[in-house]
């Protein structure tokens, strides 16, 4: 029997990454090692753990988009310490500490495990979503660039409701971004296959164009991550052969903070918005 006294909470540093790597392995999920790296970098004071013996047993991360927002993500346990309130804790620990900050809303992405815990922690139903995939057994490469500063973040800010520039700059720096009249896609690499997204977009006409030509061009299998209640996306999935594979609930705790979702064609990712 593991002595619960030995649990300690505290923040994530570099060296907990590639434990935090094998945690999310370990459930499936399709963050690389440099995603958790991203996530440390954007918030180096956010992201907290629990260890057990020396042993990281629990993640969770908080990216804060000025005040405004404030994303929860990485909501992970081990599996031989899981039913201990792992998740509980850090969570706790997290509400309490933007409370302090003063962020105005908090979102993350809830599967339907983890429902409950934040129903009980405040947090409300918003919106669907879901992610679609595509197979096909090869490996995509990304070019990296620049993300056009001036052009781009009144209108995502506009799209998303936050300021999210840091990370599109920080996604850009690593990954293939596509430009087209008032739409931009980006797409980077993933564990087990490559990532489509963000997405945003005035008009499906652009968004479909970005899209096809990412596809085109980067041969491989994709994950996307959608609103299905963006109709246009879900279109435009079908028609390039994906299929949906996790059903998720974006959740909200605070004040309202509404997304355009007709505009949103992708998620920068469930741990990022």
């Amino acid at each position: 029997m593991i002595d619960r006294e030995e649990e300690v909470l505290r923040p994530l540093d570099v060296d907990d990454m590639p434990a935090a790597f094998q945690l999310s392995s370990q459930a499936g999920w399709n963050q690389t090692e440099d995603d958790w790296r991203t996530l440390l970098d954007l918030a180096p004071k956010t992201c907290f753990g629990i260890e057990i013996q020396g042993r990281l047993a629990s993640t969770i991360t908080l990216i804060c988009y000025g005040r405004r927002l404030g994303w929860i993500g990485m909501v992970l346990t081990r599996t031989e310490f899981q039913g201990r309130g792992l998740a509980r804790k850090l969570l706790q620990h997290t509400l309490h500490l933007a409370d302090k900050m003063g962020m105005e809303t908090l979102k993350l992405d809830a599967t339907d495990q983890g429902q409950q815990l934040y129903l009980q922690s405040g947090f409300r139903g918003e919106h669907p979503i879901e992610r679609w995939s595509r197979h096909d057994g090869r490996t995509a490469q990304f070019p990296s660039g620049p993300f056009p500063r001036r052009a781009w973040a009144e209108r995502d800010l506009k799209y998303f409701g936050a300021d999210r520039l840091p990370l599109l700059e920080r996604l850009a720096q690593r990954n293939s971004l596509l430009l087209r009249n008032r739409a931009y896609l980006l797409a980077r690499p993933g564990r087990v296959c490559a990532y489509l997204g963000p997405c945003v977009s005035d008009n499906p006409e652009d968004a479909r164009s970005l899209i096809s030509t990412c596809l085109e061009e980067k041969l491989g299998s994709w994950s996307w991550d959608l609103f299905p209640g963006n109709h246009n996306a879900l279109g435009i999935a079908r028609d390039l052969g994906f299929t949906p594979q996790r059903h998720l609930l974006r959740m909200a705790r605070g004040k309202e903070l509404a997304q355009n979702i007709d505009a949103t064609y992708a998620i920068a990712g469930f741990e990022l918005g």
